[in-house]
């Protein structure tokens, strides 16, 4: 199966371990700083001053956009971010096909007070029959072993 298959297709999608996605989650971590970095440059050389005043608030705005154009163009365009698809982690809909455009903002929204509320939304996957995070049962999405992980588990 491949992630962009239609529905019927989530039964052959295995769920990756918690553990797994809270590496992925600290290899993304690092990743972000790099995108936050670059785009802080950019945003202080667009301006060229510092960040003082209301300018703060724009600034945080305008990462969180940043951030978030990050994370749903990559979700939305290929159901994975470099750090997902190095721990071979896919994003697919609760019926294993690929996610909307509205599923993915959702997602993202909803994952800041999901990880900021101490992790919070995190432990609800320990309560999940599925082991959703709680931003994924809020956008209707769940993260999935991509076919390269299912392979190098299951054996060719």
């Amino acid at each position: 199966m491949h992630g962009n298959a239609g529905v019927g297709a989530h039964s052959a999608y295995s769920t990756p371990s918690i553990k797994r996605r809270l590496v992925c989650m600290v290899y993304e971590s690092l990743l972000l700083f790099g995108i936050a970095f670059f785009a802080g440059l950019l945003f202080l050389g667009a301006i060229g001053t510092s960040t003082y005043g209301s300018l703060r608030h724009i600034f945080q705005v305008y990462l969180f956009l940043v951030i978030g154009i990050y994370f749903v163009g990559c979700w939305r365009l290929r159901g994975h971010t470099p750090a997902m698809n190095t721990w071979k982690l896919r994003l697919v809909g609760a019926d294993g096909a690929r996610i909307t455009l509205r599923q993915a903002t959702l997602r993202y929204v909803c994952a800041w007070p999901s990880l900021l509320l101490g992790g919070i939304g995190i432990l609800c996957a320990l309560f999940d029959p599925q082991r959703r995070f709680l931003h994924d049962r809020l956008a209707g999405t769940k993260l999935v072993l991509s076919d390269a992980a299912k392979e190098k588990i299951q054996g060719p």
